[in-house]
């Protein structure tokens, strides 16, 4: 039982390339299918950190190993929507580039305050996932980009923001910090509770 949540990690970051493996060889031909395995790959980000929760596994390697997998799950997924709607990336390029390079900041300022990447699992960033689901979702099974993609890059730009902010206000690192105003009760030593379905 205590292996379920890295089985569930391990399950996210195999199931990144096979989602490009897929999409270059049938394209077009397994929309469904596509979609329903990005769905079983948020289902698996979901339930690894409940229930490494549940079971007392939780752990800063484990939630670090999760944050990484996050990454490279959703970078695969973009990567097969480009395959598949390469128009859309195209016109949409500056929002997407503005979350690239806010995403690599937060890694950047991480480093240089921590020595260590930021792995904060924040509410808004998980909200953003959601986002990114919706997005994903209408580019790869439907060839759709209007309000669900509008979401994902507003998400997406305020969910930075609130993980830039974390990061400057937090006195030391730490991982599962649900937003900046928790990293203010942090850095005053107030205590909190933390939702164990979210943090």
């Amino acid at each position: 039982m205590k292996n379920i949540p890295i089985l569930l990690i391990a399950f996210r970051l195999l199931l990144g390339p096979i989602l490009i493996i897929l999409t270059y060889n049938f394209g077009t031909e397994i929309r469904t299918e596509l979609v329903v395995l990005i769905f079983l790959g948020l289902l698996s980000d979901i339930f690894d950190g409940i229930i490494a929760r549940r079971l007392g596994t939780s752990s800063e390697k484990l939630r670090r190993m999760d944050s990484q997998t996050d990454l490279v799950f959703w970078l695969c997924v973009a990567w097969c929507s480009w395959i598949l709607k390469p128009e859309i990336i195209i016109e949409n390029a500056f929002p997407i580039a503005l979350i690239f390079i806010m995403e690599a900041l937060t890694y950047v300022f991480s480093f240089m305050k921590f020595g260590k990447e930021t792995c904060t699992h924040a509410f808004l960033s998980k909200l953003w996932g959601i986002t990114l689901l919706l997005a994903f979702v209408g580019m790869i099974g439907f060839g759709y980009s209007g309000i669900t993609f509008s979401l994902a890059i507003i998400f997406g730009i305020v969910g930075h923001i609130d993980v830039l902010l974390i990061i400057l206000i937090l006195p030391k690192w730490t991982f599962d910090v649900p937003s900046c105003y928790h990293a203010y009760l942090i850095r005053n030593n107030i205590p909190f509770k933390k939702n164990k379905l979210f943090n």
